[in-house]
């Protein structure tokens, strides 16, 4: 099934080619300018990079967003090459100058809207990704002590287990850098606990509970002065 998708994929990409080429071939015949041959060129470039743009978009959650806004910019330049190219072969200049300058100011005005967007898409989505790994440590270190709830026999140390989960549960989500070790720390803090608590050891349950509710209070006033 994705063999057939890919090869349907390439035939409607190859229709404008397919098209354009046909028409140029039987309408001109082989006998054009060097200008007009330059212009030939460059459309079937702008072409491919509407294509090409495809394979530069980032993975991320806003892949899809990113996706229209880098074939957006593609798109338009193909159009912009497509009747400034369309109108030098209908000229067909003997002379290269004024058509290789004009096309070449054009892709270069595309390259640099290109990059532009390109970085800025990066940028975005880096800060997508430190926001989903934020949330995640708030995640899962909740949901692995809130599993650890109601596990021991005595009352006070589920007690101190549900307070360290009530802690982390309304802790804030987003982080900094400085706070990157103690959620480091929280998280092995948190192994510990489910050692101890595997064990049935109730000394070293409420001491590590302490630890891990001191580590993220220490996090929490990280994260707070960051702001």
């Amino acid at each position: 099934m994705n063999k057939k998708k890919d090869v349907l994929g390439i035939l409607l990409d190859s229709v404008f080619l397919i098209v354009f080429n046909t028409v140029f071939f039987t309408l001109g015949g082989m006998e054009h300018s060097t200008g007009a041959w330059i212009s030939y060129g460059f459309i079937h470039f702008s072409y491919l990079m509407v294509l090409a743009t495809l394979l530069l978009i980032r993975k991320s959650s806003a892949s899809s967003v990113f996706g229209m806004t880098i074939c957006g910019v593609s798109s338009v330049y193909f159009i912009i090459e497509f009747v400034v190219g369309l109108i030098f072969i209908l000229i067909n200049p003997e002379t290269i100058k004024v058509s290789l300058s004009v096309q070449i100011i054009i892709a270069g005005i595309y390259f640099v809207i290109l990059i532009l967007n390109l970085i800025a898409n990066e940028a975005t989505a880096d800060n997508l990704q430190r926001q989903a790994d934020e949330v995640t440590f708030i995640k899962n270190a909740s949901s692995r002590v809130k599993a650890m709830m109601d596990k021991a026999d005595d009352k006070k140390v589920n007690k101190t287990i549900e307070q360290a989960y009530d802690l982390i549960h309304s802790s804030p989500s987003k982080s900094c850098v400085s706070a990157q070790a103690l959620e480091n720390d929280v998280m092995n803090k948190i192994g510990e606990l489910e050692s101890a608590v595997s064990l049935g050891d109730k000394n070293q349950i409420i001491k590590t509970v302490g630890e891990v509710i001191s580590l993220m209070e220490e996090r929490n006033r990280k994260v707070r002065s960051a702001r």
